[in-house]
């Protein structure tokens, strides 16, 4: 069995920061591309970043490109995504997914169907 866990969401002030950590289970993620994603309430599934299986490169959406960023420790088969300047506007239900071999093309990205396993996610609150 396949688990992935987020945590480490919570409330914090605009401006603020937070370390999503996404630790995965039933399977090594060495050579698995991962993805963030975020889910508003009464919204479709958003995507936020792509990161290769090295570590070596890593895409981001408009939405938050410059202000997250997603880092890896396959050893410890984990997965983080570091949000800096946080806004309401990023309130939501973060999640964690993979991309196994073979990988998908970059416009495939945006789909949330096309990715493998998908963790419960973690609440991020942003309000003052």
């Amino acid at each position: 069995q396949v688990q992935l866990v987020e945590s480490g969401g919570g409330l914090v002030q605009p401006g603020g920061s937070l370390r999503l950590s996404c630790v995965v289970s039933g399977r090594t993620i060495s050579r698995d591309n991962m993805g963030w994603f975020r889910q508003a309430p009464g919204k479709g599934r958003e995507f936020l970043g792509h990161i290769r299986w090295s570590g070596g490169s890593a895409y981001y959406a408009e939405s938050v490109r410059g202000r997250f960023t997603i880092s890896r420790d396959n050893a410890k088969n984990t997965v983080y995504l570091q949000m800096n300047s946080l806004q309401p506007e990023d309130t939501a239900v973060y999640y964690c997914t993979n991309d196994p071999p073979p990988y998908l093309i970059r416009s495939s990205w945006y789909s949330p169907d096309l990715w493998d396993y998908w963790g419960q996610g973690t609440q991020v609150t942003v309000s003052s």
